[in-house]
């Protein structure tokens, strides 16, 4: 065959490419010193480039204009045609680790760049001896599919030869080449070839009768052909070690004196195992001779997994994209975390009762040695206790002493009755309760019933009582129902648990009888058996009860139950992070009859070391009665006390720090009453021994300790020595070539000071294995354990570096931040978000490295980003595990402790706490370099208030705060209310500057602001009560304490007492539909009218929507029509109830306006408005289209009834009944890029500059409840083309739709001086917008200067004539489409 091959390109719309077809038209790639074609006279090359598809523009025209069919070539060398093919050295096959002393970066041999602004570039990465060559292309294009068509070159020889490697998705094309596909990534497609054969010299493919030949580093020629003799070769890898040892001189003799030893006859004596450990050692430090591993060039996108799974609760799916808001907190909360607070969180006991449709709430706590009984309820009417106190056992009656008496009790025969006491008028909630001080230690518990006007209130028929009891609490029974449970299964577990104690061999089996159920239950069902297991293996359950089992049982147990959890990790992609979890609580179990060594061989060490006595027969006993994960503490604890010259200190110090007391190892059913004593002549052999037994006790309990891991993967067999006799487990076929020994430079160096070059070679085994792990396997489960293992050893190394980050630079730390996030994302089946991260920091690393202006800017817009992604994490495991460890926790009697910190400890456990701590070192270093400052001040107003601090702003929306109130939320989302009393709001979190919140801030005169320092938002906790003056500027908030007096009286809130607002309410004109020829005030609110009046007034650069509306009346009309009959009486009937405080009815309200029929003549008068629009009538593609389009209409109309907007109109005492509802109705133009603009500076106020806020997507991240920051931006207004960026953006999700219609909100209230109503009510797409996690790194907005002026610049000019047109600033939305501005509304700025 001759040469051929080429780079083709499968287009829509364009003719396809034959599958018969050698030579095809394809893109062209570029030229290099490393390729060679031939040129044309002139020395050009003679390139042609088809095109498939526009790419990306820069500006409004750019995707229309045809792409140039030259290629611009900026290379220097141009290579004739003809090759140069003379000999070559042989170069034999090197299986080793990819390592070099200082990695080469990847050689960049040329840049081509289209017309277009498209670049292809190609890199070739000289490798080291025995690693692969990679060739990288990469091409700035987003069209259709590309595919390479390609082979390699031996010498002198004309066919192709193919690669063994090649990439994911290779074809064979006709047995004579190779066809592997582009990888696309947002704007970009790349291509990695790997070339490991060692005679394959270059390698090629045809492009328009040209051939491209890509001519691949010649390797360093160290080996020889000697052959090493078998005895010598334990590993296949080892064998590369030696021929390279060979290559420099070595002899075969000399090789093996060194790895042998001979006795007086020249017989070869077996070496003894701490020799071949030794020599295998030094074997390493020779191999592992450079100190730097070469991690390989990686396409990220390749290692995203999408496989986030919905919980399911009783068999239903959750539907997660409309996720409950959470609760808030009730009354009786309330007042309980005002007092845990107030006594310094010394919290005893609590419990929460029912009385009625009430709440009880019994609080004690213990400040300052004093025991505190702290009652309280929302109980409405006049509540007694009728109490004493308990002595000697629960449940008795006794007097309590005068001094225990709150003011006004009255004592009656032994026992005393107390009134409760009524909230104080300035509480935040409303209470009576109680407060009662009792000497700690004189008594130990508290009887009490309930008098409300003579009826006696108990606890389901028996007397409350209190305990005083200082012993850890154990869960109650009454903690939950089990929702957000599978609580089928964990009620199995529950009645199995006294089963389960017997051993841990049924633990394991009957674990193993419910991996079904588990799996078919879905993540709740695996959740419930990870909290199970993690019980146990905290100690929280009982692991042996009054059962002999031996070892090789719990063996058996836990290799059955390991080989179904591998099986369900195999066939259930989205429940991998999960299993992995579970399976790092359980012991691996061993082959070849592991389990039973166990027994055997702690004879062995007695025998060995003639120590049969005290301390070590004891143990015995126990290991052969029940062995447990204890042992291998016990086996550590030993050869610590023995290395440390016997010290019985560092004896104990290693039993206690691993949760080993001497209750514990007395409790045992073999109890362990000595302490160890040997001699000291039996040192050296103890540390063999024990050395040798420690490898069989983690074979069995121990399946993710690293040394285990490594050594089942890579295979061993017994030694000769007394242990692990007859065990002989062989190495996992299908590992990487590299893998091996790079598990070999991780145990070499897993101790090291200098953590980062261990940390590269973990994460490069992992990726090594990454593959293995995504399919079946015969080992699985050894794959996995280890995978677990360097996962977990990762993250002890990060927590040893932090001194060597002491005195590191901001690159250092972004170094480390990129090595953890891979791990994490390693780890995680919905990774895409963090995969997205990772690439950002990749970004953020090169612009630091290339003096970017921008660097730190763009860093803290990545970090932000990580930071929500890791919020996102432990939400995430918060919703999936913690209920589960609190049903089953109140089950098993868990310690109250232990289940409070479940998913906290999950967490801890990972490496997502040590990327918190590494992003909270960055973090001050960015804002520093950036000059952000510790505040971003978005509604700067001077205000003094007192300071209460909530977790989330969302739980006191509704509050009404009697005095002026400065709150310190944890989390403030963006869509929430500012409650009444309300001054300023300081939070850490980031809602956009343009959000519902913000807005409603700078409109209310509330200040408000985000903190990014954590040091001042504890000082402003910590401040709570206290009276505070907060100066802000527009990047800095002073505050100082006052006093009382300096308070003045017009700060208070006064908007309870301002006059109600007034509407007029609109009447229905006879019209259903109007075109916007037809916008009157009288028919449409504000929203409609002025998007009909800057039609035709704007440059015509400026697109406007199409747009038509039902007007004012129509909701009501609709609801007079008889066929809603039924559904107006249900309506009115529902509001009348609201009147009266049932705010419960407000979603029902809403339900029932959807119910609503649709009346003929609104269904023909819509649709002929919108045909004579130019608009597509949605009828026209079905029924099903119009219904989703009238529900879409019937949703607008019911959010008049919103929580927010309903409670918004009751603070300005809005009539809500003269709130009118209009629908805008407008074709969706499904944007690049969304935008608002404030054509004056909201927070600073300067009219002289425009501020404007860009998302990808849709505008609803923008103005809703979306986690992140926009990109944002100020214009000075006399200089609109040079927009300066004031953050990158950190929003991880944008919404993107089909070609669909919007029905937007149009009330008479939007726009109410005073009332402020804009974004109260909703706008609903006709169809569902698709949630996409959103990848910057690939983004032009992000990546290419120019396009982003380009962009910024036509917002702010469209902000400025639109400013202009109206002459007063203005709020305006829009989006971008194809590089062309459109603005979809607009109105004045408030």
């Amino acid at each position: 065959m001759t040469k051929t091959g080429s780079l083709e390109s499968f287009s829509r719309g364009l003719r396809r490419v034959s599958t018969n077809m050698s030579n095809s038209v394809g893109h062209n790639l570029l030229n290099q010193s490393l390729l060679q074609r031939k040129v044309n006279s002139s020395g050009i090359p003679a390139n042609t480039l088809f095109q498939a598809k526009s790419v990306h523009r820069v500006t409004a025209q750019a995707r229309k204009s045809p792409i140039s069919k030259k290629f611009c070539v900026n290379m220097l060398n141009v290579q004739k045609p003809k090759l140069t093919m003379g000999s070559r050295r042989p170069v034999a096959a090197v299986p080793r680790a990819v390592l070099a002393t200082n990695p080469p970066l990847d050689q960049l041999a040329g840049k081509f760049n289209l017309d277009g602004n498209i670049e292809l570039q190609v890199y070739v990465n000289a490798s080291t001896p025995g690693s692969a060559t990679q060739v990288d292309f990469r091409v700035a294009y987003s069209g259709d599919s590309l595919t390479l068509h390609w082979g390699g070159v031996q010498d002198r020889k004309e066919k192709w030869v193919l690669p063994s490697r090649h990439p994911d998705g290779t074809k064979v094309y006709k047995k004579r080449a190779l066809r592997t596909p582009f990888v696309s990534s947002g704007s970009s497609s790349s291509l990695q070839i790997e070339i490991d054969d060692p005679t394959i010299q270059a390698i090629e493919f045809k492009n328009n009768g040209d051939n491209f030949h890509v001519k691949l580093p010649a390797k360093e020629t160290l080996i020889s052909n000697a052959p090493v003799p078998e005895e010598l070769v334990e590993y296949e890898a080892a064998r590369s070690e030696l021929l390279e040892e060979v290559a420099r001189g070595k002899s075969i003799q000399e090789l093996q004196a060194r790895l042998t030893k001979k006795d007086d006859d020249g017989k070869i004596e077996e070496p003894s195992r701490s020799d071949t450990k030794t020599a295998k050692k030094d074997e390493r430090k020779q191999a592992f001779r450079t100190n730097r591993i070469q991690r390989k060039r990686r396409d990220l996108m390749q290692i995203i997994n999408k496989h986030a799974s919905k919980p399911v609760y009783e068999g239903k799916i959750v539907d997660e994209e409309h996720p409950a808001k959470p609760k808030p907190l009730t009354a009786v909360e309330l007042f309980a975390k005002e007092k845990e607070e107030q006594d310094g969180g010394s919290v005893m006991r609590k419990n929460i009762f029912k009385l009625n449709d009430k709440e009880l709430l019994i609080l004690v706590t213990n400040p300052a040695g004093k025991t505190k009984v702290h009652l309280a309820t929302d109980f409405k009417e006049p509540l007694t206790l009728h109490w004493a106190l308990s002595a000697s056992k629960a449940g008795e009656w006794l007097e309590p002493p005068a001094n225990t008496l709150p003011q006004g009790s009255v004592a009656l025969n032994g026992v005393v009755e107390t009134q409760f006491r009524p909230g104080s008028a300035d509480s935040a909630y409303e209470v009576q309760s109680l407060e009662i001080e009792v000497e700690a230690d004189s008594f130990k518990g508290m009887p009490f019933v309930l008098n409300a006007s003579g009826t006696w209130m108990k606890n389901q028929g028996s007397n409350f009582y209190v305990d005083f009891g200082v012993e850890r609490k154990k869960a109650q029974k009454d903690t939950g129902d089990g929702k957000g449970t599978a609580k089928a299964l964990l009620d199995k577990i529950a009645g199995q648990e006294s089963e389960a104690q017997k051993s841990f061999m049924h633990r394991f089996n009957i674990a193993a009888d419910l991996v079904n159920q588990a799996k078919d239950a879905g993540e709740l069902g695996l959740a419930g058996i990870l909290v199970w297991m993690r019980f146990m293996a905290t100690r929280q359950l009982v692991w042996n009860k009054n059962y002999n089992v031996k070892p090789r049982e719990i063996s058996k147990a836990q290799n059955r139950l390991t080989d179904l959890l591998q099986n369900v990790y195999a066939n259930y992609p989205q429940y991998r992070e999960l299993l992995r979890m579970i399976l790092s609580t359980v012991g691996r179990g061993g082959e070849g009859d592991v389990g039973q060594r166990i027994r055997d061989e702690i004879l062995v060490v007695q025998r060995n070391n003639d120590c049969n006595g005290s301390f070590m027969e004891e143990w015995h006993q126990k290991l052969h009665n029940n062995t447990s994960p204890d042992d291998v503490v016990i086996c550590q604890a030993l050869m610590d006390y023995i290395k440390n010259d016997f010290d019985i200190g560092v004896y104990w110090k290693t039993l206690n720090e691993n949760g080993i007391t001497k209750e514990r190892l007395l409790s045992y059913d073999r109890a362990i009453h000595n302490e160890p004593q040997f001699r000291r002549d039996q040192k050296e052999g103890l540390l063999r021994d024990l050395g040798h037994y420690m490898r069989t006790l983690k074979a069995v309990h121990s399946g993710a300790d690293l040394e285990s891991a490594i050594q089942n993967c890579m295979g061993y067999k017994d030694e000769g020595q007394g242990f692990m006799v007859g065990v002989k487990i062989n190495p996992i076929s299908g590992l990487p070539s590299e893998v091996p020994d790079l598990l070999r430079f991780v145990l070499e160096h897993v101790e090291d000071r200098n953590v980062e070059v261990l940390i590269e070679g973990l994460l490069e085994a992992r990726q090594g294995l990454r593959t293995l792990l995504s399919k079946p396997h015969d080992r699985l489960r050894d794959l996995l354990f280890l995978d677990i293992a360097l996962d977990s050893t990762v993250r002890t190394a990060i927590e040893r570096g932090y001194e060597e980050l002491n005195n590191a630079g901001p690159e250092k730390i972004m170094y480390f931040i990129s090595l953890v996030l891979e791990n994490l994302a390693l780890s995680s089946d919905d990774n895409e978000d963090l995969i997205y991260c990772l690439k950002g920091w990749d970004q953020a690393q090169n612009m630091l490295k290339s003096n970017s202006n921008d660097w730190a800017l763009y860093s803290k817009s990545i970090l932000d980003r990580t930071r929500l992604a890791l919020a996102y994490k432990a939400e995430s495991y918060l919703s999936i595990l913690q209920p589960s460890a609190e049903y089953l926790g109140a089950q098993l009697g868990v310690d109250q402790w232990a289940v409070n910190i479940f998913t906290e400890e999950i967490i801890r456990a990972g490496s997502a706490a040590s990327l918190s701590s590494l992003l909270n070192r960055l973090d001050p270093v960015l804002r520093k370099t950036a000059h952000m400052g510790s505040w971003q001040v978005i509604s700067p107003i001077e205000v003094v208030g007192y300071v209460v601090y909530v977790d989330e702003l969302l739980t006191v929306q509704n509050k009404v705060y009697r005095k002026p109130t400065i709150l310190v939320a944890k989390s403030v989302k963006g869509e929430e209310e500012i409650p009444d009393g309300t001054v300023a709001v300081l939070t850490p979190d980031m809602p956009d500057v343009l959000s519902h919140v913000s807005v409603r801030a700078r409109n209310s005169k509330v200040c408000f602001a985000t903190c990014f320092d954590p040091n001042i938002l504890a000082d402003l906790k910590a401040s709570e009560g206290k009276l505070l003056r907060l100066k802000p500027t527009p990047a800095d908030i002073v505050y100082s304490e006052v006093n009382a007096g300096e308070l003045d009286a017009s700060s208070t809130d006064s908007r309870e007492d301002a006059p109600s607002l007034t509407l007029v309410k609109k009447e229905f004109t006879g019209r259903y539909a109007i075109s916007s020829d037809e916008f009157t005030s009288e028919m449409v609110g504000a929203k409609s009218r002025n998007i009909a009046y800057v039609k035709g007034k704007l440059p015509s650069w400026v697109g406007i929507p199409t747009s038509v509306a039902l007007p004012f009346g129509s909701f009501e009309k609709v609801l007079s029509e008889d066929s809603n009959k039924a559904v107006a009486k249900k309506l009115e009937t529902l509001k009348k109830k609201l009147k009266d405080g049932n705010f419960d009815l407000l979603k029902e309200i809403r339900e029932t306006v959807l119910q609503l029929a649709a009346p003929p003549q609104l269904v023909q008068e819509l649709k002929t408005t919108m045909k004579g629009s130019g608009m597509p009538w949605p009828g026209d593609e079905g029924e099903q289209r119009w219904e989703q389009a009238w529900t879409a209409i019937k949703k607008v109309w019911a959010s008049k009834w919103n929580e927010r907007a309903y409670f918004s109109t009751r603070k300005v005492k809005l009539d809500h009944e003269y709130l009118c509802m209009a629908v805008l109705v407008q074709e969706i133009i499904n944007p690049d890029y969304a935008f608002v603009i404030h054509t004056t500076n909201p927070s600073s106020g300067d009219s002289s500059e425009i501020y404007a806020e860009v998302v990808k997507g849709l505008g609803e991240t923008l103005v809703g409840a979306y986690p992140g920051r926009a990109l944002s931006f100020i214009s000075k207004k006399n200089d609109l083309d040079s927009p300066q960026v004031l953050g990158y953006p950190s929003k991880p999700i944008g919404l993107f739709i089909r070609r669909s219609i919007i029905f937007r909100s149009d009330s008479n209230g939007e726009d109410l001086e005073g009332y402020a109503g804009a974004g109260l009510y909703d706008s609903v797409p006709m169809d569902e917008e698709e949630k996409v996690v959103v990848d910057y790194s690939s983004d032009p907005l992000m990546v290419d200067g120019n396009f982003r002026k380009t962009i910024l610049s036509s917002i702010a000019r469209a902000g400025s004539a639109i400013e202009e047109l109206y002459g007063s600033p203005q709020d305006i939305e829009g989006v971008i489409r194809d590089g062309k501005l459109y603005v979809v509304q607009t109105r004045p700025q408030m």
